[in-house]
């Protein structure tokens, strides 16, 4: 049976033991306080769903999450540092969250957009998708937890090398490295992010619940304690010329000009 609920920019469909939860935020699925918030209260509600026991996190579009917009009013740097600190909260909620999941990635995960991948247990890539941290080219500092989570997936030196130079990793490259589980062509990325859902669903729920808070413990109130010392550091980096300058370059797709001031 399939039951279908929708909110704005996210729909849920059950299919026995498997919610796919959808995000829809056109055009690039930039993330904002509203719609994590929205996410983590679903998360939450199927966590109390007994009958629930994976869930597959799949955007539309071409990108999986590019992030979070600093700088359009509408955006989540519009309010300021504020904004970024209400984000982190619903980031530590996500993290909080007990039933297993599974990303289906499809396109960029950008930023906060890997940050959010990261919530995740596992990933599921398509050749299309790219995976960034690419805060210093904005000259800004990472965000989301990631200077937590990113290491735990792939290692200290790994993540050192996407931090420091903000390149773009390919899913084969991912795949090597542990920061995907599996690559598949486009069109089978959703029917696999189901099959390894089926394969954890399949077992005692309990259990797998159990061994899950065991690998994941203190997770989050870690995640907690990274975002507030990240976002310590990008509120002093937002102030600077080189974040006004690395804002313009990635708008305008070039190499910054950065000064150090």
């Amino acid at each position: 049976m399939t039951t279908t609920t929708e909110r704005p920019e996210i729909t849920v469909e059950k299919t026995g033991h498997i919610a796919v939860v959808t995000l829809d935020r056109p055009p690039n699925n930039h993330v904002s306080v509203p719609l994590m918030r929205d996410l983590a209260d679903l998360l939450e509600k199927i966590d109390a769903d007994d009958e629930v026991r994976a869930v597959v996190l799949a955007s539309a579009g071409k990108a999986f999450c590019a992030g979070a917009d600093l700088v359009a009013p509408d955006g989540i740097g519009g309010s300021g540092m504020n904004g970024i600190n209400d984000l982190y909260t619903q980031a530590v909620r996500l993290f909080s969250v007990e039933t297993p999941i599974i990303a289906a990635v499809q396109g960029a995960a950008v930023g906060a957009g890997l940050g959010l991948a990261l919530v995740a247990d596992f990933r599921i890539a398509s050749p299309e998708a790219r995976f960034t941290a690419n805060f210093v080219k904005l000259g800004f500092h990472p965000g989301f937890g990631l200077t937590h989570t990113l290491p735990r997936v792939i290692g200290e030196q790994r993540a050192n090398l996407m931090f420091l130079t903000g390149r773009r990793v390919k899913p084969e490259e991912a795949l090597a490295w542990g920061l995907v589980d599996e690559v598949v062509p486009q069109p089978e990325l959703l029917e696999a992010a189901k099959a390894l859902a089926a394969e954890i669903a399949e077992n005692a729920p309990l259990a797998v619940v159990a061994t899950r808070k065991t690998l994941r413990a203190g997770l989050a109130a870690a995640v907690r304690a990274q975002t507030d010392h990240e976002h310590g550091q990008q509120t002093i980096l937002r102030a600077t010329e080189d974040f006004a300058e690395g804002v313009r370059a990635v708008a305008e797709r070039r190499p910054g000009n950065f000064k150090g001031r």
